[in-house]
């Protein structure tokens, strides 16, 4: 990616499909460039080739975002661009359904890894730079599953929970420095998710009526660019998540119980 050009720079963390693919895509639309990064080259390529447009720049980085020399390549890729990155979107992240007592250890670390410990290592030495230039928005994918505790999801819960918390804290430590964090907190959304998380017997996997990722993105991106610090998508998201906001957490665990147990979707 070429450095010669005044158009604002924006990278994506699991770009290549879903609701980064649609970040990535809206953002090339309001004038930027966009460097895309996933672990899966093959995907980014197909990406990469759906976003190529004659006026902007899509590079491409392939990295296992889960591992500390996965998010060290990324950043030197950043930094090779030689370019100050405008737009950071803290996309990558999966999720994981089923009972705790049941479901795969290492998967669950991993997913920690990806979520958690990668978002805290890409975000560190990128903030620094922009707090540095003076200048920066930040958007992290967090979800509504951050509003309430949840059951047959719990660790993917409580990594959503560290985002928004996180995304809410370091806002107020960058307040006055010219750089703005947003957290996005989406309701069930028409992406890969569900079935990747082995949740389609749920009542929410098998739901109809999931969300428009075109639709979650540009709530994000509109949200980011006003500097706002929170978006819930979506009326009914809206409405659930001031609910489960109000209730005390074992009523709101229920709730969330009800639809994500295995098996509930029949």
């Amino acid at each position: 990616m070429s450095a010669e050009t005044s158009k604002p720079f924006a990278v994506v963390t699991g770009g290549s499909n879903g609701i980064g693919f649609e970040l990535a895509r809206q953002l090339i639309g309001s004038g930027h460039d966009v460097l895309i990064a996933a672990q899966d080259e093959g995907h980014l390529a197909d990406a990469a080739r759906r976003l190529s447009t004659e006026d902007a720049q899509v590079s491409t980085h392939a990295s296992d975002l889960s591992s500390e020399a996965g998010v060290d390549s990324l950043f030197e890729a950043i930094r090779s661009a030689g370019r100050p990155v405008d737009v950071l979107c803290v996309n990558a992240g999966f999720g994981l359904g089923g009972a705790f007592v049941d479901t795969d250890l290492r998967r669950e670390l991993a997913m920690i890894d990806l979520n958690v410990r990668g978002a805290v290592q890409l975000t560190k030495p990128v903030v620094k730079d922009m707090v540095a230039r003076g200048s920066g928005r930040i958007l992290f994918t967090s979800s509504i599953a951050a509003s309430m505790p949840d059951p047959f999801e719990a660790v993917y819960g409580a990594t959503k929970m560290f985002l928004r918390w996180f995304g809410e804290a370091l806002r107020s430590e960058l307040k006055d420095t010219g750089v703005t964090v947003t957290v996005l907190m989406p309701g069930p959304t028409e992406t890969d998710f569900f079935r990747r998380a082995e949740m389609l017997d749920t009542k929410i996997g098998a739901s109809n009526g999931k969300d428009d990722t075109a639709a979650v993105a540009k709530a994000a991106l509109d949200a980011l660019h006003s500097g706002s610090d929170k978006v819930v998508p979506g009326l009914k998201n809206k409405v659930m998540s001031a609910v489960t906001e109000a209730l005390p957490d074992t009523a709101a665990a229920a709730l969330h119980r009800g639809l994500s147990k295995p098996g509930s979707a029949g």
